[in-house]
């Protein structure tokens, strides 16, 4: 299966015509090998660096938003006002380099969890965000 189809595909199951915009969304953020963190705004800039495509902020948020609800990419939230954006989908933790305004992965064998409290009653742990918050020396 060619990757357009399998833009295609993501699309129509995020419940999203397959425009050319949004496949050159989905250009950037699954044809390459190595996942990526991002905001909405690093991803706009790097769709008009890489691709010289001009795609309007509402496009690129409503084709994230959708892409996130269905499980394609993951939501970082750093303080209250920035929401940055993981391609890798899979359990793991974060450093977040404050000057730089960078999120690092961290592998999960790397994280010892104990003691984690019991959630308030008649709720369950869906998942655990670990982001070590890091500075240079």
């Amino acid at each position: 299966m060619s990757n357009l189809n399998i833009y295609t595909e993501k699309l129509r199951e995020s419940g999203l015509r397959p425009t050319r915009q949004r496949l050159k969304i989905c250009e950037v953020l699954f044809s390459t090998k190595e996942t990526f963190h991002f905001t909405i705004n690093d991803l706009n800039k790097i769709i008009e660096e890489k691709l010289g495509e001009k795609i309007s902020l509402a496009t690129v948020y409503n084709t994230v938003h959708a892409f996130k609800k269905k499980g394609y990419l993951k939501e970082i939230a750093i303080a209250t006002d920035k929401s940055y954006f993981d391609t890798n989908t899979s359990t793991h933790s974060h450093f977040f380099d404050i000057k730089n305004s960078e999120l690092i992965d961290i592998d999960i064998n790397q994280v010892d969890l104990k003691n984690i409290p019991n959630p308030p009653a008649g709720k369950k742990i869906k998942n655990i965000d670990i982001i070590i918050n890091v500075e240079s020396e």
